[in-house]
């Protein structure tokens, strides 16, 4: 199924989240540590601490709407070693995350030599 599908931007963010929150707790994380308005139609995704749970807030012109997904056995790759507090991710790789893909990849190195 895919849920979410031309959507102008998908967010995720850094940190883990209270999972007790529900739409109107994210929406003000979005707001006030994000800096993003909640009512743009993008997606924001928040995980749990034990990184087996995901909620996806999103505005769909007719109200808040609450995605939940938990996971029975393994645990998302959760971009933790962000230096900021959220990351903007193409919709391709959210479907990359539900599906227990590491969406950061490998990062970039840089020498100064090739002589080993």
């Amino acid at each position: 199924m895919k849920m979410f599908s031309s959507v102008p931007a998908v967010f995720l963010y850094r940190d883990f989240v209270d999972f007790r929150k529900s739409i109107n707790g994210l929406a003000t994380i979005v707001e006030q540590q994000m800096e993003r308005s909640p009512l743009s139609g993008s997606v924001f995704v928040f995980c749990n601490k034990g990184r087996d749970k995901l909620k996806v807030l999103y505005w769909d012109n007719t109200g808040f709407a609450l995605w939940y997904k938990r996971l029975e056995k393994d645990k998302f790759k959760w971009p933790t070693t962000l230096n900021r507090q959220s990351m903007n991710l193409p919709e391709q790789q959210l479907h990359w995350l539900f599906d227990g893909f590491d969406v950061l990849g490998h990062q970039a190195i840089s020498y100064q030599s090739v002589a080993l």
